[in-house]
């Protein structure tokens, strides 16, 4: 049995602080028995030989060593700086009153661990207990930050702080993917994901550091190029066109994507990711939208076409900048509304988060797709066959729509009215559990976190996914419907690296294909098993 690590050993223990042992991982059914030995493969150690990678047997943001004792020592000063303002009101006025909360009254109870998918599919290591970097950073706070706080360190709990303590704290940020399913367990509200996520801001915003696929790759290249893909505004439109192109194929007749229409009911906004990895869901919009009459536009503005704001994973200045453009693009071309395509961190970032920053003329109406797509299909002005839908559904329920934002039930309606062997994962709603790719985990390849996250991170949803079609014939192919893109690339890559295609008839996508595929008078199924569609 394994001694458990204690939060002050952050900053003492030698070595790296946790290795996950063959066999300790939950155990995976028939036919993935043979997956239950894995474990993330070794880190190369010429490859990491000049980054902090002391925390475990995974890298998600390759911080650079210090070259001097100097260089250090400047940085735990710029930490402590930064965590001070983090309870300072001037400086975190958004997230101030939660924090305090969390960081006082936690009881320890252990009730967030049971909760915690990362956790408990981790085989229980510590460092993956969602009270363990909040302890370490409780505990630092009221060390160095307190009034008498290194008298009464050995009572409170004690760390010394230096730079290994630090980096892996920063690294110990990205084991958690802030699907917040601790707090809404907690019996006294304390919130260790969104501590989780101040330690995120806090490297970003005050020492540089953060993956560079959320940061360089993700945010600058989004304000820089006008996508978090890199597509400009002219390769967003040549995109766009070919998938009108393909619609048309499917329905016989012209589907038309409008852009930068003044005055229209709708801006939708999709995530970039959308148009070229599942350009079949940004077409499935375009002709429900069509098809029932709606006044909508999407914006080529820069910024404009792209939903995502990966601000909201790890820096408040980033979300703030990317929020108020894509507002103030609503507002110029004179929207009564924006609606959210199938993006569960973009309904969290312009929604819950942006309603702290979007006062006055930029308080555009926003609303889910979930919602406008149940009234569309509620409305009775569509016809639709549900035996077009004839095979095994089930929901995935993305974490920044269902718990963040409490839209359950729409979704389930419309699936309830178009599938007719839809059936519920166990648990789901507000209680579902992360699909392992949140707050950017499914965009984060870099050193061997990608596997550590299908290992790890996802292998609590590829089990209720197969929990799910047990009583299925094997042969069956099956839908794990998923109005989600990041959500859609964990679950993509899920069933890629178990090879559940192959082994069990896995297949994911998203909501509105799967109106479309059940709509009335189209010319060919928008859904085809195991065939790869042209646009592909």
């Amino acid at each position: 049995m394994k001694t458990l690590l204690k939060p002050s050993e952050i900053s003492t223990a030698s070595g790296r602080l946790c290795r996950i042992e063959s066999g300790e991982l939950a155990p995976l059914p028939q036919p993935y028995e043979d997956f239950n030995a894995t474990v993330p493969k070794p880190l190369n150690e010429e490859r990491i030989k000049n980054i902090e990678a002391s925390l475990d047997d995974t890298v998600a943001i390759g911080i650079p060593r210090p070259a001097t004792r100097e260089e250090e020592e400047e940085l735990v000063r710029r930490f402590l700086s930064g965590l001070k303002k983090l309870f300072e009101k001037e400086n975190n006025w958004t997230f101030l009153q939660p924090l305090l909360l969390s960081m006082e009254h936690c009881a320890r109870c252990q009730t967030c661990s049971e909760a915690c998918p990362v956790f408990k599919m981790s085989g229980r290591q510590e460092i993956y207990r969602p009270i363990f970097r909040s302890e370490v950073l409780r505990r630092i706070y009221k060390k160095y930050l307190t009034p008498g706080g290194k008298m009464t360190a050995k009572w409170t709990g004690d760390i010394d702080l230096n730079w290994t303590a630090i980096a892996r704290l920063a690294e110990l940020s990205y084991r958690c993917s802030l699907c917040r399913r601790c707090a809404s367990v907690c019996p006294i509200g304390v919130d260790n994901g969104l501590i989780a996520h101040e330690i995120r801001k806090l490297f970003s915003q005050e020492l540089d550091i953060a993956p560079k696929e959320l940061h360089e790759k993700g945010t600058v290249l989004h304000l820089r190029a006008g996508s978090s893909t890199g597509m400009n505004p002219l390769a967003a439109k040549d995109s766009v066109e070919f998938i009108q192109e393909e619609m048309e194929g499917i329905t016989g007749y012209p589907v038309e994507i409008p852009w930068d229409r003044e005055g229209a009911d709708i801006l939708l906004l999709h995530n970039a990711g959308e148009i070229l990895a599942w350009p079949e869901n940004v077409g499935a919009f375009a002709i429900l939208f069509q098809a029932a009459g709606l006044s909508w536009t999407m914006s080529s503005e820069t910024v404009g076409y792209d939903a995502v704001n990966y601000g909201l994973w790890y820096d408040d200045v980033q979300l703030a900048r990317i929020a108020v453009k894509h507002a103030d693009i609503a507002r110029r071309l004179k929207v009564k509304k924006i609606v959210l395509g199938e993006c569960g961190h973009a309904h969290k970032a312009l929604t819950v988060v942006a309603d702290r920053l979007l006062t006055g003329e930029l308080s555009i109406p926003r609303e889910s797709a979930m919602v406008t797509l149940e009234n569309v299909v509620m409305s009775g002005k569509l016809s639709f066959d549900p035996q077009k839908n004839d095979f095994p559904v089930t929901l995935h329920d993305p974490c920044n729509v269902v718990r963040a934002m409490g839209i359950v039930e729409p979704q389930r309606r419309i699936l309830r009215t178009i599938a007719p062997r839809f059936r519920e994962m166990t648990p789901h709603g507000v209680n579902n559990y992360c699909c392992g790719g949140g707050s950017g985990f499914a965009i984060m390849p870099g050193y061997n976190f990608a596997e550590w996250r299908n290992l790890i991170s996802s292998r609590k949803k590829f089990l209720q996914i197969l929990k799910a079609f047990e009583n299925e014939p094997h042969d069956a192919p099956k839908y794990v419907c998923t109005p989600c893109s990041n959500c859609k690339g964990a679950i993509r890559d899920i069933i890629g690296y178990y090879k559940a295609e192959e082994r069990s008839r896995l297949y994911y996508g998203g909501l509105v294909e799967l109106i479309v595929n059940a709509l009335d008078g189209m010319k060919k199924p928008i859904i085809q098993f195991g065939e790869e569609p042209s646009w592909k």
